[in-house]
């Protein structure tokens, strides 16, 4: 299940940058005031790393470590896209967009948090 769930983060983080130069991001942008649409992308991302890290069926032992590394990768992968759209003609980088994937990020990974905690209580 995880392989399944890796393959799918790959394919995301390759569909961000292919899309960054792409005439359909130009399209969005009249729908996307304030480029919030950046705070759904990157939440989609971080819970797709988080499956592909964790097994579902159990909670991890590191779980902390485990978020702290899967929330890592997902602002590695925001800050290489703003890099990447730097280079990309009518598009340019943004230390906002940077932010909003942040909250995005964090927004994954604490409804994740409080999902396993509430299913972890429940079997107790």
């Amino acid at each position: 299940m995880r392989l399944i769930f890796s393959i799918l983060s790959i394919a995301y983080v390759s569909g961000i940058f292919l899309f960054a130069d792409s005439s359909m991001v130009s399209d969005l942008s009249t729908y996307n005031p304030y480029s919030l649409l950046h705070i759904p992308l990157y939440a989609i991302l971080t819970f797709l790393l988080i499956l592909s890290f964790m097994p579902i069926t159990q909670l991890p032992n590191h779980l902390i470590t485990r978020f702290l590394v899967v929330g890592f990768i997902a602002l590695i992968v925001a800050i290489a896209d703003e890099i990447h759209q730097a280079y990309v003609p009518g598009r340019d980088a943004s230390v906002t967009d940077v932010l909003l994937d942040v909250v995005g990020i964090s927004l994954a990974l604490f409804l994740f948090f409080r999902f396993l905690k509430t299913k972890t209580s429940s079997i107790r």
